[in-house]
């Protein structure tokens, strides 16, 4: 018996590499693709770059709002980093393989950006709440060591996270099919091709659920309804147009990247809205990073005069 169950565990090791079919079912259009995700990766990385390169350069950036934009655009080129160039691959030459351990690694780089991501983006409206309902006091409370310690918590706690998730994921046994309907290493993909038992995993993952994305757009939600409350009770016409055209930008990217996550994952998993769900899953993580500069950043007046100097 205890052959057996020997045997058994060395044939449920013989999984060593995945097959991301990614668009795969529509080889007339590999080329078409190809170009189009080209030309969106190359037009993500410098238009966070040049966010970068401008708030780290220009005295007049030196400011929470754009302190804290410099990290979104640090995170979204890395995020970018951790898809595209193998999915550009793929495409090219056709070869949809990736090993057990690169996608672990790109599962750990998804988890630990988008937990980032949405601490970050909580932490953004949390600023433009005391910038616009508490402007005598955002001198005081947002300073510089607070700012840092901000982008440094959302940084670290989302790596943390995700390397328990990660810790726990390394236990799983893989013996087939290793077939993934996917573009990229989720988690809920992998978890169907274990042969392991998943329930522990899945307890970390609803416990996790909270801090990492749950509560980030709770208040996320909360400073904007305030913001939003507070702009329609300014008597100044001006200052209202200008509120809301700040907040407005900042809304477009949470309700994109929040709206687009939920779509994916409270979507039912059936066959037929298996296409759907990779499509949406496209808005964020490829369009996402390409509009965050464009619509954060790039339409604002400061950085417009950076831009001419």
């Amino acid at each position: 018996m205890q052959l057996m169950e020997k045997g058994d565990v060395e044939n449920q090791t013989d999984v060593t590499e995945f097959i991301l079919l990614g668009f795969g079912d529509l080889p007339e259009l590999q080329i078409l693709l190809f170009l189009v995700f080209l030309v969106i990766y190359i037009g993500t990385m410098a238009g966070n770059f040049l966010i970068i390169a401008l708030v780290v350069t220009d005295q007049h950036l030196h400011t929470p709002m754009y302190f804290f934009l410099g990290n979104l655009s640090c995170l979204e080129t890395c995020y970018t980093s951790a898809f595209l160039p193998r999915m550009l691959a793929s495409l090219l030459t056709g070869d949809r393989t990736i090993s057990v351990g690169g996608c672990m690694t790109q599962f750990f780089f998804f988890c630990f950006l988008t937990t980032t991501e949405c601490s970050l983006l909580a932490v953004m409206s949390y600023d433009r709440y005391l910038a616009i309902c508490k402007p005598l006091h955002y001198g005081t409370c947002m300073n510089g060591k607070l700012c840092l310690q901000l982008a440094a918590g959302c940084w670290i706690s989302g790596f943390l996270l995700c390397t328990i998730m990660i810790c726990f994921m390394s236990q799983l046994i893989f013996c087939g099919p290793n077939v993934m309907d996917h573009f990229f290493c989720d988690l809920i993909p992998m978890l169907k091709l274990s042969c392991s038992d998943t329930s522990q995993i899945m307890l970390v993952l609803y416990i996790f659920t909270f801090p990492d994305a749950v509560s980030p757009f709770l208040l996320t939600l909360t400073s904007y309804i305030c913001i939003v409350s507070t702009i329609l009770r300014t008597p100044s016409t001006t200052g209202r147009q200008k509120a809301f055209s700040t907040c407005f930008s900042h809304l477009i990217v949470v309700t994109l990247f929040y709206g687009t996550i939920m779509i994916v994952y409270l979507l039912p998993k059936s066959s037929n809205l298996r296409a759907l769900n990779k499509v949406f899953s496209v808005f964020y993580t490829v369009l996402t990073p390409l509009a965050n500069p464009l619509i954060y950043s790039l339409r604002n007046r400061e950085v417009k005069v950076a831009l001419r100097k």
